[in-house]
């Protein structure tokens, strides 16, 4: 039955399905992993980078990591070529609101007019949907820094830490356990107005403690690989003293002192 509707973006199955959709989807989930994770004092992308050849030449520029305006920027998993288009309309969004406006354009309005692009070719006759996911890490005035993540379909969504890409449901897992320190919120009253029912909220970690997380998850995530620094990209955004961002890719050098930090964690838990 699947097979008279797959070849149409623009028709439901009887299940209420677009099935180009769920393929574009499925094509992100075989990509390579990239997870964000939302810091005290900026936000974290950590990429896998996947060689296919020995003989290629080495990119002079990040194929992961995307800066789209002075306090904006994206990783991608999925078709590159593809990504491109979508790069260049949220440059040309963050570019014209800043002209007709005066100021840098927020965060999720960026976002939701790339998932806006990206929704209209689920929905017309002729066109196939993106293949790409992406993160998109930001920092505004009124809701500092942000992280959302965007599929094919258009949708997004705002969180603390995710992960796109193969595996991301073993890194989402990993996450969830790892990410933050809990703890209770003290009730108004005192002592006496404290209960083992009290709500518990999730402390951010800083941008060293985010680093190490990060390549904790990839390490999850590599299907066997071991991470090195030729096999991973390691992305910070943070403000300097002037309050500006500062984006920053990590060298090879900084990148393999995080990672021998969550080797020597990895093993001294092995040890307890």
């Amino acid at each position: 039955m699947a097979r008279r509707y797959d070849s149409s973006t623009t028709t439901f199955s009887p299940e209420g399905r677009l099935h180009q959709v769920e393929y574009a989807i499925e094509a992100i989930n075989n990509a390579g992993t990239s997870v964000g994770i939302l810091a005290k004092d900026g936000v974290v992308m950590c990429s896998e980078k996947k060689i296919t050849s020995g003989l290629l030449a080495p990119s002079r520029t990040s194929e992961k990591t995307y800066k789209l305006c002075p306090h904006a920027t994206c990783s991608v998993a999925g078709l590159t070529a593809d990504a491109n288009i979508l790069i260049d309309q949220a440059r040309l969004r963050a570019g014209r609101y800043a002209y007709q406006y005066q100021e840098p354009v927020p965060i999720e309005n960026l976002v939701e007019h790339v998932c806006n692009y990206k929704q209209a070719y689920t929905q017309y006759g002729g066109l196939r949907p993106f293949g790409v996911a992406f993160l998109f890490a930001g920092y505004d005035e009124m809701h500092g820094f942000q992280l959302y993540q965007s599929d094919p379909s258009g949708n997004y969504s705002g969180w603390k830490a995710t992960v796109i890409g193969a595996n991301n449901q073993a890194g989402k897992s990993l996450l969830k356990t790892d990410y933050g320190t809990s703890k209770k919120v003290e009730e108004e009253g005192g002592d006496e107005m404290k209960t083992d029912d009290a709500p518990e909220v999730i402390e951010m970690p800083d941008l060293a403690e985010a680093c190490r997380l990060a390549v904790k998850v990839l390490n999850k995530t590599m299907d066997g690989a071991v991470a090195s620094p030729d096999k991973l990209e390691l992305f910070t955004m943070s403000l300097d003293e002037d309050g500006n961002c500062v984006h920053k890719i990590l060298t090879e050098e900084e990148a393999k002192a995080v990672i021998e930090e969550v080797d020597a964690e990895t093993a001294a838990a092995g040890d307890t």
